[in-house]
């Protein structure tokens, strides 16, 4: 069988041979995989169900819920919890972080998850998707506290997301390579379409919400003057811009093809840290793109040594072709490119 033939879990079984991949990890994987065809179903079918539309209520980031945020929120908690190692679920629509069991072990698994990405895409047509990264505990952590999901990026045993756009597709890393997979309509299975996902060290696109170009901070106002001053500028090159509004959606394209997406701290969102969440945002898109061969910062630091402080934290993220992302270090550095 050749490998775009593959299902998720014929893949999976095939790394855990290779690599020695938990079976408790392998089930879990698929789980969410189910939960994530659910979710591509209930947003393809959200306007006959009249699912499209905002709740009256605001998740912990102050932010109003579409019903489909609670939705696929609901699925991901459902399918998780089906796995017997799972201690806990961080959500982004939840304040409080769901404990699965009354003491957690070392073994056991911590699951932080953005159920739907750029879900004020919805009513426009727009791809969005969802966010999931996997903590082994190494040592046993107080269930009674909070505070003892608060594990750095680089801690992760398994990240990934899935796009629900023309078709819906899935990428995963269990920390050999990254491997995408698209959904086959006729079977429901997911099948391996994308083998050793690799990003372009160089590259001429970027993406960045240039409407806050007034609130950037000089260094990230320096690299999108040179990128857009084309071949007669200090790049010498020209650069094309993209904008979707889903982390999920601009990621899945740099994987494709290159490229580098920026939302930094800036001086509109300076007081909260940033923008994007550092537990089920920056951390595993930081893992899947450092598998990927690309790299992932703040600007000042490697997003995955972040010690986090709390499990909504926010945190600037650049991220894409490595030298675009050193480069904005150096700039960050102050050093001279």
């Amino acid at each position: 069988m050749s490998h775009h033939q593959f299902t998720l879990r014929q893949h999976l079984l095939a790394e855990q041979a290779r690599h020695g991949i938990d079976s408790d990890l392998i089930l879990l994987l698929e789980d969410i995989a189910t939960a994530c065809r659910i979710i591509s179903h209930r947003i393809r079918s959200g306007a006959f169900a009249n699912v499209l539309g905002a709740t009256n209520n605001t998740n912990v980031q102050g932010e109003t819920q579409k019903q489909l945020d609670v939705i696929a929120n609901d699925e991901f908690v459902e399918h998780c919890r089906n796995c017997r190692r799972v201690a806990a679920l961080v959500s982004e629509e939840v304040d409080e972080v769901y404990w699965l069991k009354d003491k957690a072990v070392p073994g056991d698994y911590i699951v932080y998850f953005d159920p739907l990405d750029g879900s004020s895409n919805l009513d426009v047509n727009l791809s969005v998707g969802s966010i999931f990264s996997v903590v082994r505990l190494p040592e046993e952590i107080d269930a009674t506290d909070d505070r003892s999901v608060l594990r750095p990026g680089n801690e992760q045993i398994c990240a990934g997301y899935s796009v629900y756009g023309p078709s819906t597709a899935l990428v995963i890393t269990a920390g050999n390579g990254v491997s995408g997979f698209t959904h086959h309509n006729g079977t429901g299975e997911f099948r391996l379409t994308s083998r050793n996902l690799t990003i372009p060290e160089e590259t001429s696109e970027f993406a960045i919400n240039a409407s806050r170009y007034v609130l950037w901070d000089t260094p990230i106002r320096r690299y999108f003057d040179e990128c857009i001053a084309g071949k007669s500028g200090p790049r010498e090159q020209g650069f094309n811009m993209r904008w979707t509004a889903s982390m999920v959606a601009e990621v899945h394209r740099i994987l494709t093809r290159g490229g580098i997406f920026m939302y930094p701290a800036d001086a509109g969102n300076r007081a909260t840290g940033g923008k994007l969440r550092l537990m089920y945002e920056a951390n595993p898109m930081a893992l899947i793109v450092e598998q990927a061969g690309g790299a992932a910062s703040t600007g000042t630091e490697r997003i995955m040594d972040v010690q986090p402080t709390s499990h909504h934290q926010r945190v600037p993220v650049i991220l894409g072709s490595k030298s675009e992302v050193e480069r904005l270090d150096r700039y960050h550095d102050g050093a001279i490119s």
